[in-house]
């Protein structure tokens, strides 16, 4: 039977069991139905403002285009 010749030390210990948490892992990404952009799941498409249909912001996008409108449109 294999018996290690000196005992781990808590830091060599410590670097060995580090390893698992520091890998590299690929992110889960959805198409937006809407716009087709690539979107992370559970969170808001910043482009739209949507999420699962419902607005849920105005978008900077569309605070410009309605600020610009409202310029352009004097009353």
């Amino acid at each position: 039977m294999a018996v290690p010749k000196k005992k781990t030390s808590v830091s060599r210990k410590g670097m060995r069991h580090a390893g698992q948490h520091h890998k590299l892992s690929a992110k889960t990404v959805g198409r937006d139905a809407t716009t087709g952009d690539y979107v992370l799941p559970h969170r808001v498409n910043p482009a739209t403002g949507m999420y699962k249909g419902v607005k849920i912001f105005t978008s900077r996008a569309e605070k410009l285009a309605l600020k610009a409108e409202a310029e352009a449109k004097p009353e």
